[in-house]
């Protein structure tokens, strides 16, 4: 029962972040910049503490009671999550949610799973899987397989937007994307990928934090909400930066009191998308305390990104007009990317 709905928390988390950025396709007249930073307000900065108010209430005592280190160590990871979760909003933005989501996501899950056990084989801590270890078990030896698998996935995908570009429909296919630029994407993705994948392991830096709030008597299936706090805010340092030197750039801070545009609409939208995004973690949290693996976690809640946001692709029309060849090429893709994940998943199930 308890794996039963650990898979549910984690299909209600992926099917938030598969559909978070569709609120932002309602947002009229503001820049990109303007209304990811609004949403990144209500992701980083004013959901996560009440969430963690609501579920753990005394989870500032657990934040003041960290070791120093605890605390430096989650808000980096935040901070290089940050750049992950800036660059996956341009990935999407460049590629559309399917193909978008899968690259990125793609190298997430192997990532994700792959950074807790280099950090280990560095720095040696009692109860942790190193990298070594991979090396030598049977467990550690699929997991690596399903690196390179996801790696081959990632490549089909790769091919299959070079079809799209190359398609003398590419004009009309793209028409549900405004800004598709395969190079770019792909670019950004793969950044994106890589450091997004550090939000893994800044949940296990902050897992101090969490097991004070576990000792105190608060219910482990909220544990992780004190640990978001902290590792938001790395994430919201990032993208607030980017976001003001972009502003700065464009001359876009106009956007938040433009009277042309429909100013109510853009901020609602924005904060629903970023409310959406939040909740992603919010049931990781609940699905990881019931599974009781991190990284398996981690893979199923990629595994779920992925199936959603292409579910939402194929209703968005993002390959319509695309040739057999390419829409067998996406699929392909998909589907190997989805065999990496299984094997990574199952991998670590087994370290």
């Amino acid at each position: 029962m308890h794996v039963l709905l650990g898979v549910v928390f984690h299909f209600i988390g992926g099917f938030a972040s598969g559909s978070f950025y569709l609120p932002f396709k309602k947002v009229k007249n503001w820049s990109w910049e303007s209304y990811w930073i609004v949403g990144g307000f209500f992701s980083w900065l004013f959901v996560p503490p009440i969430a963690a108010a609501l579920t753990l209430p005394s989870f500032a005592s657990f934040i003041n009671a960290a070791p120093f280190n605890v605390l430096a160590l989650t808000y980096l990871m935040g901070v290089l999550w940050g750049i992950g979760g800036l660059t996956y909003g341009l990935g999407i933005r460049f590629l559309g949610m399917s193909l978008g989501n899968s690259v990125t996501l793609g190298y997430c899950a192997v990532f994700g799973a792959l950074i807790p056990p280099l950090y280990y084989s560095v720095c040696e801590t009692a109860g942790k899987v190193s990298f070594y270890s991979l090396l030598g078990s049977s467990g550690g030896q699929l997991v690596l397989l399903g690196v390179a698998v996801c790696l081959i996935g990632i490549a089909i995908c790769g091919y299959a937007g070079m079809l799209k570009e190359k398609s003398p429909n590419s004009d009309e296919q793209n028409k549900t994307i405004a800004e598709f630029s395969l190079f770019k994407g792909l670019a950004v993705a793969t950044v994106s990928g890589i450091l997004s994948a550090c939000f893994n392991f800044g949940i296990e830096a902050g897992k101090p934090m969490a097991e004070m709030a576990v000792r105190a008597g608060c219910n482990p299936l909220f544990q992780n909400n004190v640990t978001y706090v902290v590792l938001l805010w790395g994430g919201l340092t990032t993208n607030l930066i980017w976001c003001a030197i972009l502003n700065f750039k464009n001359r876009s801070f106009k956007d938040y009191t433009n009277g042309n545009s429909p100013l109510k609409s853009n901020y609602f939208y924005s904060a629903l998308a970023g409310i959406t995004w939040f909740l992603q973690f919010f049931f990781y949290g609940m699905g990881e305390s019931k599974l009781g693996n991190g990284a398996s976690s981690w893979i199923l809640h990629m595994a779920s990104i992925i199936l959603v946001s292409n579910m939402w692709g194929i209703l968005l029309k993002e390959w319509s007009g695309a040739d057999r060849k390419t829409k067998l090429a996406i699929a392909a893709g998909i589907a190997v990317i989805a065999v990496s994940v299984v094997l990574v998943g199952y991998g670590n199930s087994l370290t």
